[in-house]
């Protein structure tokens, strides 16, 4: 399962890599999170920092995890504003 997992991530695909996971563990995701809302919602918006999330949550977040997070959310906000500098460059 967890080399699945990688490789999807390493294909920067978090969006199916989150799928797979819930398909494959939904036990898992579902002690994650508590409404079927909020997962949903991640996948849609921030999928990296919803991949992040069910790595580090099992364990409960504290220390490096903190870190982790963090680095999802700045995964999003990258491709974010990456996709709005690459078409701010295409109309000039």
């Amino acid at each position: 399962m967890g080399c699945c997992l990688v490789a999807l991530v390493l294909a920067g695909a978090p969006r199916f890599a989150v799928l797979f996971y819930w398909l494959y563990r939904p036990v898992a995701v579902s002690h994650a999170f508590n409404s079927i809302l909020v997962p949903i919602v991640g996948i849609i918006f921030l999928p990296w920092l919803t991949l992040m999330y069910l790595i580090v949550a099992p364990g409960g977040i504290n220390g490096f995890d903190w870190a982790l997070l963090g680095l999802g959310l700045f995964l999003d906000l990258g491709s974010y504003g990456g996709g709005g500098a690459a078409k701010n460059r295409r109309d000039r």
